[in-house]
């Protein structure tokens, strides 16, 4: 990985207010800590990280530090994290891992794919990039940016493997070495599509399903309750045999005696 020259600043205003402050002279506050230093402050110059940035290959990128009026002006470290803003992606904070040139480091790079698959080509396969980062550990001026994998000569049904994946000299990958990379795989057949077309749209006439149900469950509850122990309007009688009624007059009353 080739290191790209970036200057920094000693940063004393440090507090939320601090930051403020440095942002609003567009500058970028920073911090670089490392296994055997404590934490510095630091604040960069905004055009400067952005032009960095955009040269950027992959997510991880080695630098080599210039901090002015610094008892220590040299540092090669790696660019750890970006912060921006969620609403503007204005750069709002910078961290930086310091490393040492003969000590091992290990990042994360991305997996790029080269070529096109034999099988996706006259066979009609699809390629699954199940990887898209890796893991790897090596000196920092060793390791890579990016990781191309040639995938020309894959068939349907042949994979990469994490094992067989050329990595530069003095750079080692990080994981179970039988984990799949890349791989083509068959074609649907027409079965297999329509039983997935069938079964994304019963997935979506579900709920509309259950929602008619409940509606006339509701419907239905409705009639049932007004029917079932609803009180009678203001001044009607009550319905003949109903509970608590009272029993109707004999035909032709009692005679006076």
């Amino acid at each position: 990985m080739k290191s790209v020259p970036l200057t920094a600043y000693n940063r004393t205003q440090v507090k939320r207010t601090g930051s403020k402050k440095v942002r609003a002279a567009s500058r970028v506050p920073a911090v670089i800590y490392g296994r055997k230093v404590q934490p510095q402050s630091l604040e960069l110059n905004l055009r400067e990280v952005q032009d960095t940035l955009h040269r950027s290959v992959g997510a991880t990128m080695l630098v080599d530090l210039s901090v002015t009026g610094d008892a220590r002006p040299n540092r090669l470290a790696l660019l750890q994290d970006v912060q921006h803003h969620p609403l503007t992606g204005k750069i709002l904070h910078v961290d930086f891992h310091e490393v040492a040139v003969d000590e091992k480091v290990t990042i994360t790079v991305p997996v790029e794919t080269v070529g096109e698959a034999i099988g996706t080509r006259s066979g009609g396969g699809v390629l699954e990039h199940v990887l898209f980062k890796i893991k790897v550990t090596g000196l920092p001026k060793d390791l890579p940016e990016a990781i191309h994998v040639d995938v020309s000569a894959l068939d349907i049904g042949m994979a990469i493997h994490l094992g067989e994946i050329v990595l530069p000299a003095g750079v080692e990958a990080i994981g179970n070495k039988k984990v799949t990379v890349i791989a083509v795989a068959a074609p649907l057949t027409e079965a297999q599509e329509t039983a997935a077309t069938e079964a994304a749209g019963g997935a979506a006439a579900q709920p509309e399903m259950l929602k008619e149900k409940k509606e006339e469950g509701a419907a239905g509850a409705a009639p049932a309750a007004a029917a079932k122990g609803a009180a009678p309007a203001k001044g009607a009688a009550p319905a003949a045999g109903a509970k608590g009624a009272a029993p109707a007059a004999a035909k032709g009353g009692d005679k006076k005696k």
